[in-house]
C-alpha cells in the first residue's frame, strides 16, 4: 500500500474541519465540498466526509450514517509526544472526555475523548522501552 486514508463520516464538514484543524494543529491538504483531508504522516491521511455525501453511495444497502451519531464507530489511536495537551485542547473545543490519561495494560499512556460526532480519539504515548 502506498497510502492509507481513514475517513470519518461527519454531520457538519465545516465544523469538524475546524475541530480537527485546531485539535491536531494541522492545515487540511484538501478542503472542498464533500471531503477534507489531513496528512497525519507521510503515508497516512485522515478524511472527513459529510454523512449526506456518503449516504448517496451506501444507502439503501446500509443504514444512513446519521443513525449512528454518538455511537462509537471507530477509534483513532494517535501516538504523540504530549497526549495531555491534545486531550485538554479537545475537551476545551467540545469533545467529550471518555477516559483520563493513564498507563494501560499494554504499556502505553493513553487518554480517550469523543469528537463532535462521537468518534473515539485516543492520544497515546508509547512506553520508551516497549517492544514493537
Amino acid at each position: 500500500m502506498k497510502t492509507v486514508e481513514f475517513i470519518l463520516y461527519v454531520s457538519n464538514q465545516v465544523r469538524s474541519t475546524e475541530f480537527y484543524e485546531k485539535l491536531l494543529g494541522l492545515t487540511p491538504t484538501l478542503n472542498v465540498p464533500g471531503m477534507t483531508e489531513f496528512n497525519l504522516s507521510e503515508t497516512v491521511q485522515l478524511g472527513l466526509m459529510p454523512e449526506s455525501g456518503i449516504s448517496n453511495i451506501i444507502c439503501p444497502a446500509m443504514p444512513h450514517p446519521k443513525t449512528a451519531n454518538g455511537i462509537p464507530r471507530c477509534e483513532l489511536y494517535l501516538k504523540v509526544t504530549n497526549p495531555a495537551d491534545y486531550l485538554k485542547r479537545g475537551i476545551e473545543m467540545g469533545a467529550k472526555n471518555i477516559s483520563e490519561l493513564q498507563t494501560r495494560d499494554w504499556g502505553d499512556t493513553v487518554g480517550y475523548i469523543a469528537d463532535l460526532d462521537g468518534h473515539i480519539i485516543a492520544f497515546a504515548k508509547t512506553k520508551i522501552n516497549a517492544k514493537l
